[in-house]
């Protein structure tokens, strides 16, 4: 592989769409982490369901993304 080749392939990404809090958007994503991560998402009060089901916290990882998935991401809110 050349350097060339070698720059080019480290600046392509595969972008998919998918229903994030009932809007379309596209993410780099592969799996609900790297998701949550993009999302600047804080590490705790946080809730991802994918296709209406819930995806524990320790699940994020193994969970993979596919074009067109539905996402639902609830945030915790403190106040009175």
């Amino acid at each position: 592989m050349t350097r060339v080749m070698a720059m080019m392939s480290l600046l392509f990404f595969v972008f998919m769409k998918i229903t994030l809090n009932n809007k379309q958007t596209e993410t780099a994503a592969t799996n609900i982490d790297e998701l949550a991560k993009e999302l600047s998402l804080p590490e705790r009060g946080v809730a991802i369901a994918v296709n209406e089901n819930m995806v524990r916290r320790d699940e994020w990882t193994a969970t993979a993304l596919a074009e067109n998935d539905n996402v639902l991401v609830i945030k915790a809110a403190c106040g009175g």
